[in-house]
């Protein structure tokens, strides 16, 4: 890896240490604690599915086509966030500093990228492409299910902001596909 390359990487893990030690430490209002806690589970995945099969139902001809497009989108999500996860094998925040009141558990071992992000993003740009009354949203939504793995430290900002761009690109391209 070249000089600047790791230079820039080096500031980038930087940040995220400091950051994940000011929100490890921060003792959030109750009512942030609820919606990122209810974010986070809304990022589990039953959220898209029941928006995607809603939408595929009542949304005609271009709510079944949206839906299937974010069903693609999320699925190769999938597949690319476990692959790159093992592949960088970077641990959680949780695993590194102890949080001041979030105890949730992480579903697998490993932060980078973030696969509730990547997933949220995914499903929501082929929806909000084909429903952009919606897309405000479902926007809110997505990001707020990123910045709940960060403050529930679940997530490094990186891992997060990568979730998205991943999340989003995969997003795009099922939508030029079509």
């Amino acid at each position: 890896m070249s000089v600047p390359i790791r230079g820039v990487l080096t500031s980038i893990e930087a940040f995220d240490h400091y950051l994940m030690r000011k929100v490890h430490g921060w003792p959030a209002p109750r009512w942030i604690r609820w919606w990122m806690l209810g974010a986070t589970r809304g990022g589990d995945g039953w959220l898209w599915a029941v928006l995607g099969v809603a939408i595929a139902i009542y949304g005609g001809p271009r709510g079944t086509l949206a839906a299937l497009q974010s069903t693609l989108a999320v699925g190769a999500g999938i597949v690319l966030f476990l692959g790159l996860k093992r592949l960088a094998g970077r641990r959680r925040p949780c695993a590194i500093a102890p949080h001041c009141w979030s105890t949730l558990l992480p579903p697998d071992q490993f932060s980078f990228p973030s696969g509730h992000t990547i997933t949220a993003f995914a499903a929501v740009v082929p929806l909000g492409a084909a429903f952009p009354e919606a897309a405000p949203g479902l926007y809110l939504c997505a990001t707020s299910i990123g910045i709940s793995r960060i403050l529930l430290g679940m997530h490094f900002l990186s891992d997060v902001v990568a979730g998205a761009a991943l999340g989003g690109a995969l997003g795009r391209l099922l939508l030029s596909c079509s």
